[in-house]
């Protein structure tokens, strides 16, 4: 499964909006296979920021683990927050080589 956050936006700012984008999200999973890999994807984000993030990623990491897989990290904003991201919550994320 493929998340293509830029559908969510480029500027992925708030608290509030990664909260409401987590939620819209959930439907995806209904009937997910155990075993399927999660693949959010960052091309087109332009900034993203450690409030987005921690409503929307952290609560995945913490379901899907190793699953969970993050690819086009490369943009200076998105790879910033995930550090900060993972010092905060003490794991570390998947990112896609």
């Amino acid at each position: 499964m493929i998340i293509e956050l830029k559908k969510f936006g480029t500027i992925l700012i708030s608290r509030q909006t990664g909260k409401e984008a987590a939620l819209a999200s959930q439907s995806f999973f209904v009937g997910i296979n155990e075993n399927e890999i999660i693949e959010v994807d960052f091309d087109g984000v332009l900034t993203f920021s450690p409030s987005w993030g921690d409503e929307f990623l952290t609560p995945l990491l913490n379901k899907y683990g190793d699953r969970l897989i993050l690819k086009n990290t490369s943009n200076p904003s998105v790879k910033a927050t995930i550090e900060i991201l993972q010092t905060s919550i003490g794991k570390q994320f998947k990112i896609a080589g």
